[in-house]
């Protein structure tokens, strides 16, 4: 765990049944390339639509993986795990630290959206519109 402390409450258990795709989730992270800094965890770094993973529900990107079947995976590269997951078996059991969710506000419950375009986006479209304008404009007169 990197000398890092865990509360008990975010480490879940994930059973997953290998399906046509695998276990329908990639991974990032290990000693050979870590993924976040100061720590060689392993990481999902995306979910596979219609994969195990995404059918199940649990499991989500930015999870940290610490155990497969019960082997830790402190102090491994990348490939290390990637055979440890391919050789796990038909029923694969994770030991799973929940990606921290961060609130916004007291509440927690501000909307995460984005505008699709930007105010300045419009404010250059309107500039640019009104100099073809009076260019034209111009030309006429």
């Amino acid at each position: 765990m990197n000398g890092s402390v865990h509360s008990s409450a975010n480490v879940v258990d994930i059973k997953l049944k290998r399906g046509p795709a695998g276990l329908g989730f990639n991974i990032v992270g290990g000693v050979d390339q870590q993924y976040v800094m100061n720590d060689s965890g392993i990481y999902v770094s995306k979910i596979k639509e219609d994969g195990a993973a995404a059918l199940d529900g649990r499991l989500q990107e930015g999870d940290k993986i610490m155990a497969i079947n019960g082997v830790l995976l402190e102090d491994r590269t990348h490939k290390d795990t990637v055979e440890l997951f391919r050789t796990a078996g038909e029923d694969v059991e994770l030991k799973v630290l929940k990606k921290p969710h961060h609130m916004n506000g007291p509440t927690g419950s501000q909307p995460d959206h984005q505008p699709s375009v930007s105010y300045l986006g419009i404010l250059a479209a309107l500039a640019g519109a009104a100099a073809v304008i009076a260019f034209i404009y111009m030309r006429r007169n």
